[in-house]
């Protein structure tokens, strides 16, 4: 080993080191971080460094390549922890393919010309060092290479394991295992987590009491079509922004004061990580009850039938649709869905280009849709569960426009300061929103049942300049529901649910279990 270059080993190490130094929230220095979360960090550099030295056969190569990788992990952890509150975890690892299948939805919260300069530079790099840089297999010869590179391997190997081990517990607050751990030891932590850790039996659902057997208050013709909307991103904004528009929302005000009960609802997710909160309410669970599991539920969901309010409306008699206009593979939902309890689900292909409003299917499409489905004859009510996507970011993949200043932010100039423009984009699609859920109204009320509405936003949006500019909303989303038995307003007290209690709600007030 001694007769290649260790130089560079080392001087990765120290700048591995360093560029921890880059995160938010950043780590503890090296020293104060127990001896164990020391030897998973220098293990994992010795075990990487070895495999990217049998492979690449360089030295400064595999360096270079290890240093570049980690620093788009962590500009990846900085852009999460700036949009999300949350900075990167190993279960994030999975994002990097989906950001070559969805592009869309990722690269431009990095900026796409920030991303396509560091693709443009890595690739000059790469071959720079390839070219330049002498192969140590022929430079040592194939015994020595193999043995250099077998011992680093093992011994980082020998010193994750011996680490891990001993490594405090997580408190599966992620900001703070990053703080206490660092970065490859909190990355490991999490990993190795989620292989021990089994996620939540079926008997531990709230709705697994309620299958078995299924108990319907109401006789079966009068048994309400039932439609829950988590609408993307939905939140009010004038709670913290005063130059909102007060009417952006009319048809959310008029059917809060008619609303069986409304309030504000806890969710596990800030903008972005819908099946977070997607899945505590189907599920019943809170994120504790997942464990490490919580922060992708639908990775052990997509394995295994589990109960949840679908399948508990199911047994009472309903037939059960999920629709969603996106790609039915993305969290696997195709999978998770019949697992869950639909029978029917139904994802963009069931609409066309022109159902677009902006980047994705519109909200008015969707309702159409809805509509559709309930004036179908049917002999059996209908459960729908509708995950919306017209207001999902990037917001600026889109410009403001000028012609809707006056209905959503009235006394803004124009053009447009920076804090406001993502903000304009957000309350356009907002306002489309509102207006889905005045159609669905009437849908219900036109059909042969009685109807029963759920409507909740699944988190926050991702408004960063707006927030700093006015102020950080709490996190929270609006919830009602709303029945076609009540013309009358009523001004229920606000109640506040966390996302798992919603699903329990809506099943009482549907007279359903």
């Amino acid at each position: 080993m001694s007769s290649l270059p260790l130089g560079p080993l080392l001087m990765g190490l120290v700048a591995s080191l360093g560029l921890e130094a880059l995160l938010a929230p950043r780590p503890r220095p090296f020293w104060r971080r127990g001896v164990a979360a020391g030897a998973v960090h220098l293990g994992s550099w010795c075990l990487l460094w070895g495999i990217a030295f049998l492979l690449l056969q360089r030295p400064w190569f595999a360096t270079v390549t290890l240093l570049s990788l980690q620093l788009v992990v962590v500009q990846s952890s900085n852009t999460k922890t700036r949009t999300l509150n949350e900075p990167f975890i190993c279960q994030d690892v999975e994002y990097f393919i989906d950001a070559v299948r969805h592009p869309r939805l990722y690269v431009p919260f990095f900026g796409i010309a920030l991303a396509a300069g560091a693709s443009l530079a890595g690739l000059v790099t790469i071959a720079a060092f390839f070219l330049l840089e002498g192969s140590s297999l022929y430079a040592a010869g194939l015994t020595t290479f193999l043995a250099t590179g077998v011992a680093l391997c093992a011994l980082g190997a020998a010193l994750v394991a011996a680490g891990v081990a001993r490594l405090p517990g997580l408190t599966l607050c992620p900001g703070r295992d990053l703080e206490a751990l660092g970065l490859f030891a909190s990355l490991w932590a999490y990993g190795v987590a989620l292989l021990r850790r089994a996620p939540p039996p079926a008997e531990a659902s709230p709705f697994a009491a309620v299958n078995k057997p299924p108990s319907p208050q109401l006789p079966a013709a009068e048994r309400p079509h039932v439609v829950l909307v988590q609408n993307e991103s939905f939140s009010d904004p004038r709670t913290w922004c005063s130059d909102v528009a007060q009417g952006v929302l009319s048809h959310w005000d008029d059917t809060r004061r008619r609303a069986l009960q409304h309030g504000l609802l806890g969710v596990p997710a800030w903008g972005a990580n819908t099946v977070r909160t997607e899945c505590a309410v189907l599920t019943g669970l809170a994120p504790a009850d997942w464990g490490i599991h919580q922060f992708n539920p639908y990775r052990s969901l997509s394995r295994r039938a589990f109960p949840s309010l679908a399948a508990a409306f199911r047994e009472a008699g309903y037939r059960t649709v999920c629709l969603h206009p996106y790609p039915a593979r993305f969290y696997s939902r195709h999978r998770v869905m019949p697992h869950l309890g639909f029978d029917t689900f139904i994802d963009d292909q069931a609409f066309s280009a022109a159902d677009k409003n902006g980047q994705y299917i519109g909200d008015a499409a969707v309702a159409r849709k809805v509509s559709q489905l309930l004036a179908e004859p049917a002999e059996r009510p209908l459960f729908i569960f509708v995950i919306t996507m017209e207001n999902h970011g990037p917001l600026g993949l889109e410009p403001p426009r000028h012609d809707l200043l006056a209905d959503t932010l009235p006394g803004a100039g124009w053009p447009l300061p920076e804090h406001q423009r993502h903000l304009a984009v957000y309350l356009r699609h907002l306002r489309e929103a509102d207006a889905m859920l005045g159609a669905l109204k009437r849908a219900l009320g036109q059909a042969p049942r009685p109807g029963l509405l759920g409507f909740y936003g699944d988190h926050v949006p991702i408004l960063p300049e707006a927030y700093a500019y006015y102020s950080r909303p709490a996190g929270e989303s609006p919830y009602m529901i709303w029945s076609t038995r009540q013309t009358s307003a009523i001004d229920a007290a606000p109640t506040r649910l966390a996302a798992h209690e919603l699903g329990r709600a809506l099943l009482r007030h549907a007279g359903a279990g």
